[in-house]
């Protein structure tokens, strides 16, 4: 089996697995609990918390625990504009962000915020200049992706919010969740307000998720009922699920340290290949993250080419696998000004440091002869 889908979902590390087994069978006390059970649990917790910080250099209460990317970038947006209405209802994001931000915006617009979305380049970026000519009096918040999730277009993030230090009005918040682990951002030198991680695209289990929110920035929860983190996000904590992402946090870490040269050596050997098969590469040629690659093969639709490659055990994906079963055309790449025709052929390729050489190698050989057997259909 080849695995070229890692931005849908990873694989979850032994050690992870191992983690999540043992606290689920050790520790099953409920956190909340006064009892000897639920205190043990509650201290682990609280070492997960501090784990993580330490990690990400931040402090641990500035740390909430959620499902994951969805539910933090809705509890980050709404609950920002929510609390905040009172200073102003305008809203910056853009076209390029995923799913789960683009949507909340949209909702949002329906209770009667403005909302302006910034349109990219040809090349699947946002400038500063131009976020600074959208901001105004009453904008409130302003959110943009760090990492593509079709592209793997970098956004100019620091420079984003050294510019946002000048309007402390306005709340920055980042969509992290394709970048953590691959590509480094300082939070604090970011000036970042609200950053959103998802545990299941770094080798964690389903359902963790991480909300960092900067001490002094209040929002409005989205779900209520209990005390729990905060206040910010009531339910009883995945204890089994944030232990696990804590560990598998720290794995990814240190893994990119030593093994980015290895993603972009991959990227960069793939690439080689599928423009020597005339398909249309779409991921930017700088600034671009190296687990991510976004190609069309014009003329052929996206679900044909994944479907004819899972028949060889080799599994990509079209787009956000959060939309890729709809088939419809990349909101994404039309807004970078492709072709429908470009646009409507596009898949993704998307590695981890878990591939090899070996497996790229292989891929190119079985993806040559696939599209070649499916252009011969077309004709």
């Amino acid at each position: 089996m080849i695995y070229f889908d890692n931005s849908a979902t990873t694989k979850p590390y032994k050690e992870v697995l191992d983690t999540y087994i043992t606290v689920s069978e050790q520790f099953f006390g409920n956190p909340s609990s006064i009892h000897k059970l639920g205190g043990r649990s509650e201290q682990l917790l609280s070492k997960a918390r501090i784990q993580i910080a330490e990690l990400l250099s931040v402090q641990p209460s500035e740390i909430i625990f959620t499902s994951g990317g969805t539910e933090g970038n809705n509890l980050a947006i709404k609950g920002t504009a929510m609390m905040h209405r009172s200073r102003g209802k305008h809203l910056i994001t853009t076209e390029i962000e995923h799913p789960s931000i683009y949507e909340a915006y949209k909702q949002l617009e329906d209770l009667g915020f403005e909302v302006t979305y910034l349109s990219p380049n040809e090349d699947g970026f946002i400038s500063v200049d131009q976020l600074k000519n959208a901001l105004r009096d009453d904008t409130i918040l302003v959110s943009v992706i760090h990492v593509n999730n079709e592209t793997g277009a970098i956004q100019p993030i620091a420079e984003i919010g050294q510019l946002l230090k000048g309007y402390p009005k306005v709340f920055f918040h980042v969509d992290a969740v394709q970048g953590i682990g691959k590509v480094p951002l300082n939070i604090k030198q970011a000036a970042i307000d609200l950053l959103t991680i998802s545990g299941h695209k770094f080798h964690s289990v389903k359902g963790t998720g991480i909300l960092y929110i900067r001490e002094g920035v209040t929002l409005s929860s989205l779900m209520t009922g209990g005390s729990q983190e905060r206040e910010i996000r009531s339910g009883t904590e995945n204890l089994a699920g944030i232990v696990s992402m804590a560990k598998a946090l720290r794995i990814t870490l240190e893994k990119q340290k030593t093994m980015n040269d290895h993603l972009y050596n991959m990227r960069n050997e793939l690439i080689q290949n599928l423009e020597m098969n005339d398909a249309v590469l779409n991921s930017p040629k700088s600034d671009f993250a190296p687990h991510i690659i976004n190609i069309s093969f014009v003329g052929l639709k996206p679900e044909v080419i994944v479907h004819a490659l899972s028949e060889e055990n080799v599994f990509i994906s079209t787009k956000s696998a959060c939309s890729s079963k709809t088939f419809e055309i990349s909101r994404v790449l039309q807004s970078m000004g492709k072709s429908e025709k470009v646009a409507s052929s596009a898949v993704r390729i998307s590695l981890s440091y878990e591939n090899t050489m070996g497996e790229v190698e292989q891929f190119n050989k079985i993806i040559k002869e696939v599209i070649k057997n499916l252009y011969k259909i077309m004709r």
